[in-house]
Parts: C-alpha cells; structure tokens; sequence
C-alpha cells in the first residue's frame, strides 16, 4: 500500500492511453493482482510503460505478462 500512491500517479500520467485498470480481489475482498489495459504504439511501447510502473519497480507484483489485446465489444457503463 506504501507504493500505491506512486502507482496511481504513473496510471495518471498515462492519461487516456490506460482503457481500464482495476485489482483483481479474492473470495474476502482482499487485492491478489491487477490488470491493466493500455493503447500504446508498439508491445515495446507497452512494454516500456508496464516497466515504469512503480508497482513494477518496487516489486509488487511477483510477474507481469503482457500480451496484445483487441476490444471486440465495450459495453463499459460509466
């Protein structure tokens, strides 16, 4: 949680490039992961991005997969 703060200001810094990005929560509520959806120009470019990320940095997270992705259907509700 003490890197959170950094997290959410390089998510911030992101702009409209982040889609959604949200944690994953166990049976308790509690956060086990996340995911993070992304635009970016090239898998380098995402790659670089995830790889600033401060969750990254500090070794929050145990791994981190990036694979291409295409919105099919978006029935987002805001």
């Amino acid at each position: 949680m003490e890197v959170r703060p950094e997290h959410l200001k390089h998510l911030e810094s992101l702009g409209d490039r982040v889609i959604l990005a949200g944690p994953f929560l166990d049976d308790d509520g509690a956060m086990t992961g996340s995911i993070l959806v992304i635009e970016a120009e090239s898998f380098d470019d995402a790659w670089s991005t995830f790889h600033r990320d401060p969750y990254v940095v500090q070794g929050v997270f145990d791994s981190v997969t990036i694979k291409r992705w295409n919105l099919g259907i978006n029935n987002t509700r805001k």
